[in-house]
């Protein structure tokens, strides 16, 4: 039984430490950025978008112009959540990829 005690014990601190990751992840803010910053979305660490901020300069420069920098904001944004995420999951799993993480 030593063994499967030694695994069960890690499989049991793995499990904690993703449950804290996955705290973090909810709490983590990152802004993807459009134009200079004229437009700026918030993601948490689960992907999840937020806050948008379009300043005036972004109005003005028309319709086409500011769904584009809205997409690249959006894009840019959700990149670095997804950077964020999968770094903290990699550090608790030690790079193993497993099923359901992501």
């Amino acid at each position: 039984m030593g063994d499967m005690g030694h695994l069960l014990s890690a499989a049991q601190r793995m499990h904690k430490a993703l449950e804290e990751a996955k705290r973090e992840l909810r709490d983590a803010r990152v802004e993807g950025t459009a134009g200079g910053g004229v437009v700026r979305v918030a993601f948490d660490g689960e992907l999840a978008p937020g806050a948008v901020s379009i300043s005036e300069e972004a109005y003005a420069a028309g319709r086409e112009t500011l769904e584009e920098l809205l997409a690249a904001a959006l894009a840019d944004g959700f990149a670095k959540a997804a950077r964020l995420r999968d770094g903290r999951l990699k550090d608790v799993t030690g790079g193993l990829d497993l099923p359901g993480l992501s």
